[in-house]
């Protein structure tokens, strides 16, 4: 029986400690360095970057508590605005890969626990894409709907979900702000690090 008993405990430490380390490795507590061409592959790149890092320290120390708050009735929480960011982060890497978004099969709803981790890890393999891309003109937003396939130039890609989910994550900040758990403070945007 105590060797059931360890066991478990240790089994129970593992799991912990994993779903810890896990969480920590998710990219964008501070900005990648800066590429050092100026091409429009490494633009589009540090852009997604920038909104990486927006994102991880919008939602970084949510607790339970403010992931259902929503500043009125009609508006979104802070779970579902996640939720939202997290549908346009696919967009955007399915653009990186040069794939349709394919709206024929229901997307599986990832649970909030790993809805930061999953959209943080898209928006860090979509910059990485971008940054060699040679011709934005072949990354642009297509859906698979029934009707058949549906278009959008580059352009909408930037105007559209990228600075679509940059204000979504100033939206987070705001709202946690008035659930009175402001974020930290010293995560500069200017620099893309965390102040000492």
């Amino acid at each position: 029986m105590k060797i059931y008993l360890g066991l478990f405990i240790l089994m129970v430490f593992v799991n912990l400690n994993a779903q810890e380390t896990m969480e920590n490795d998710v990219p964008y507590a501070t900005i990648p360095e800066a590429p050092e061409d100026y091409s429009a592959g490494a633009v589009v790149s540090r852009m997604i970057d920038g909104l990486g890092f927006r994102y991880y320290w919008a939602t970084e120390g949510l607790t339970e508590g403010n992931l259902e708050y929503r500043p009125s009735e009609k508006g979104r929480s802070i779970a579902e605005t996640m939720e939202h960011v997290h549908g346009l982060s696919l967009i955007i890497l399915n653009s990186a890969k040069k794939e349709p978004n394919d709206l024929t099969v229901e997307r599986v709803k990832p649970q909030i626990k790993e809805l930061r981790s999953m959209t943080l890890t898209n928006l860090k393999m979509a910059s990485d894409l971008f940054r060699v891309s040679e011709d934005l003109a072949a990354h642009n937003i297509v859906y698979k709907k029934e009707e058949g396939l549906t278009e959008y130039p580059f352009w909408y890609q930037i105007n559209g979900p990228i600075e679509d989910a940059v204000w979504h994550a100033g939206q987070i900040v705001l709202m946690r702000r008035s659930d009175g758990n402001p974020f930290n403070s010293k995560a500069s945007m200017f620099t893309g690090k965390v102040r000492e």
